[in-house]
């Protein structure tokens, strides 16, 4: 008898502990209890958060595996951080296979949901929200996946962004898909990452609607396999309100879809309407850089079929009214800077789309000596494998 309830004593020890639920209300001691309950969770357990208005005076953060954080709707679970005393995240996470869905941040006083470091995270029918619109004093971005193996964006909603609404940076793996992006600087942004597909999402009243950039002297370099299909990027007219200094301060109102110092972009069957500065922009990375692991040239972006209406009307460059007349009153979609990789080519026009090159005689020098011509585009892309672009499938399980 000794024996075998001594077995049953080892046996229970060594079962996994039972995945538990925690439940979190709204009202006083909010704040204290939820964070309690993200340090303590176990792998396996999920936060609850009930509908109501959550009001947090400082950041949240998570650093457990296999959490899922799920509220009652993006309309009906709000955290609010008008009154964030630090200038940090909303909520930050720093572990892996988390899922976060079904809620609303308003107003954080830093980022929105910053995850860094983690891997296969889900972030889905979320809305982040700066309630007073467009303001260089709001956070720089909404959802904020970097450094991290496995990303799905699904159905959320962002807006007032001061850089950018959707960012994932040095990342790999990564979908975003069907999701509204508005009011922000770059409603959805891909820097530095691979294997990315964005695809089935709205991009509209941003300054720029949707940016695949590679940037220098980062820890993660040498973006590109990025698929930009299925998206409706139209209407993004807000005047530009990024801090100064900041990449996208850069970013022309009126900016479609832009490509920069990227390689292996594919964008096809998107609708374009109403960007006017252009529908479709591909350059080289614009500033002077010592960074030797980096290629600031656009290499073999392909823009494919796409439906294009008003673009290019009323151009925010040094000269554009001058150059819209040269044209007929309105650019072509494309516009090109005219820079390319010596050994590689920059674009491809295989959906018989018209543009114009600045022919830009050097990189990093700015516009001085452009001389605007018509794109003669090469019309036969090369080819690579896009087996491998997008979150895995696995994510999908968990929504």
């Amino acid at each position: 008898m000794i024996r075998i309830s001594l077995a049953a004593v080892l046996l229970a020890t060594a079962a996994p502990a039972l995945a538990e639920t925690h439940t979190i209300s709204p009202g006083d001691g909010a704040q204290e209890r939820l964070q309690e309950a993200l340090i303590l969770a176990e792998p396996g357990d999920e936060i609850v958060l009930e509908e109501g208005r959550y009001t947090l005076l400082d950041g949240l953060s998570l650093d457990v595996d296999n959490v899922t954080v799920r509220g009652a709707g993006m309309d009906g679970t709000v955290l609010d951080f008008t009154n964030q005393a630090g200038a940090g995240e909303g909520l930050l996470v720093t572990s892996d296979g988390v899922t976060l869905r079904d809620f609303a941040m308003e107003n954080p006083k830093g980022d929105g949901i910053k995850s860094k470091g983690a891997d296969n995270i889900v972030y889905h029918a979320i809305r982040v929200t700066w309630t007073e619109g467009p303001k260089p004093t709001n956070g720089a971005y909404a959802i904020y996946p970097v450094e991290s193996t496995g990303v799905l964006v699904d159905g959320v909603i962002v807006s007032g962004a001061s850089d950018a609404g959707i960012y994932v940076g040095q990342s790999s793996k990564i979908t975003v898909r069907n999701s509204i992006a508005e009011y922000n600087v770059a409603g959805i942004e891909i820097e530095n990452s691979r294997d990315a597909i964005v695809e089935n999402n709205i991009a509209r009243h941003n300054t720029g609607g949707i940016l695949v950039f590679d940037l220098p002297g980062l820890p993660v370099m040498n973006g590109g396999n990025v698929i930009v299909r299925q998206n409706l990027v139209t209407e993004n007219t807000t005047p530009n309100f990024a801090p100064p200094g900041n990449i996208v301060a850069g970013v022309r109102r009126g900016t479609g879809i832009m490509v920069m110092a990227n390689e292996n972009v594919w964008v096809e069957n998107n609708a374009l309407e109403d960007n006017p500065t252009a529908p479709f922009m591909i350059v080289a990375y614009t500033q002077q850089f010592s960074d030797e692991r980096y290629n600031p040239y656009p290499r073999n972006v392909v823009i494919g079929v796409n439906a294009v209406d008003r673009g290019g009307y009323e151009p925010d460059l040094d000269g554009g009214e001058a150059i819209a007349q040269a044209f007929g009153g309105e650019l072509p979609p494309i516009l090109w800077d005219g820079l390319s990789d010596p050994e590689r080519s920059a674009l491809y026009v295989t959906g018989g789309i018209p543009g114009w090159t600045l022919n830009l005689p050097e990189q990093g020098k700015g516009l001085g000596g452009a001389n605007p011509a018509p794109l003669d585009a090469k019309t036969a892309p090369e080819d690579w494998d896009k087996s491998g672009v997008g979150a895995p499938t696995e994510l999908e399980t968990r929504i």
